[in-house]
């Protein structure tokens, strides 16, 4: 590998763009393969952050020689399988949560993993959010514990859209996708979990997913976490993350974090950067540099993806 790290970027759509210009800011690292699903607004991506090589066939950005890594920014029923053919071409690779849709895809992308050596990380922001950073610094300092989180990730997403308000070519899961986040982050700030309960209201008629869910975990510190999910909520929108604690409540939006009587903490200082998508691209660069492990590395992620498939399973039990 050369002192550039060269990377292939596939998914061209707006969480793609987020990694392209993430990685504008970091020494050392170039965009030199971007796929894409349509040709023309790949294309369209290429040209406007001047990336030399497109194609809708990752195996073509696989073969290339001057691909030392792939970020994947693709739909999530593709991310097991991608990142496997990744590891197996030789490269480094950075898949975007979720890690798979499955627990059976999952380990089989940790088990290649471990056959290969490669460096596989998945992209779990909530670790990288200076806001939650600023939470884990103060529990590994043995300064705050947390007693309960509670966090709410709301949506208005009735159709098959996404973020750019385009029309998506999957669809998207409360489960497997966005109680990850918070699934993850629980563990992370608490220690493994040792409980976990779902419940989810009618599926919708035509993207065949429940629109709203309940999640209730516990921790092996005795730590609880009440996650509500909804796709249906009409503002506002995000997700809001209130740890309850011995010494204090913070309550944090992304990068944003206050106390419980709303005065706002400043988290600047925590890492080199506010942006947790750059900062888990750092981490992912700086492994593959560092030849170890990175933060949020396949293997450290999934326990998380455990429990959503005893969710999952427990769910499909209640419906059936």
């Amino acid at each position: 590998m050369s002192q550039t790290i060269r990377v292939a970027l596939a998914g061209a759509g707006a969480f793609g763009a987020k990694h392209i210009e993430a990685m504008k800011l970091i020494d050392g690292v170039e965009v030199v393969s971007v796929v894409g699903r349509e040709l023309d607004k790949t294309r369209e991506v290429a040209a406007k952050y001047g990336i030399g090589h497109v194609t809708t066939d990752l195996a073509e950005s696989l073969a290339r020689k001057d691909v030392d890594a792939v970020i994947l920014a693709t739909p999530t029923q593709l991310h097991a399988s991608q990142a496997i053919a990744c590891l197996r071409a030789g490269k480094h690779v950075q898949v975007e949560i979720p890690l798979a849709d499955s627990l059976e895809d999952a380990e089989e992308v940790v088990a290649v993993q471990k056959q290969t050596g490669f460096v596989a990380m998945c992209g779990h922001t909530r670790r990288f959010n200076p806001s939650h950073q600023w939470v884990h610094q103060r529990v590994r300092a043995g300064q705050f514990r947390v007693q309960q989180m509670d966090v709410q990730t709301y949506f208005f997403r009735r159709k098959n859209l996404n973020a750019l308000g385009q029309p998506r070519s999957w669809t998207d899961h409360l489960l497997w996708h966005h109680a990850a986040h918070t699934v993850d982050l629980f563990a992370y700030q608490t220690g493994p979990i040792v409980a976990a309960h779902a419940m989810q209201g009618p599926m919708h008629p035509e993207l065949g997913i429940a629109m709203d869910m309940s999640i209730q975990l516990k921790s092996a510190t005795g730590a609880i976490c009440t996650l509500s999910l909804s796709f249906n909520n009409d503002g506002p929108l995000g997700t809001f993350f209130r740890y309850i604690g011995d010494t204090g409540t913070y309550i944090a939006r992304y990068d944003d974090l206050v106390d419980g009587k709303d005065n706002r903490i400043d988290v600047s200082k925590v890492d080199v950067s506010m942006n947790g998508i750059e900062l888990q691209d750092r981490e992912f660069f700086a492994a593959i540099r560092e030849r170890r492990e990175p933060n949020a590395s396949v293997a450290q992620v999934l326990p998380c993806y455990r429990i959503l498939g005893q969710l999952d399973a427990q769910l499909a039990r209640d419906g059936a």
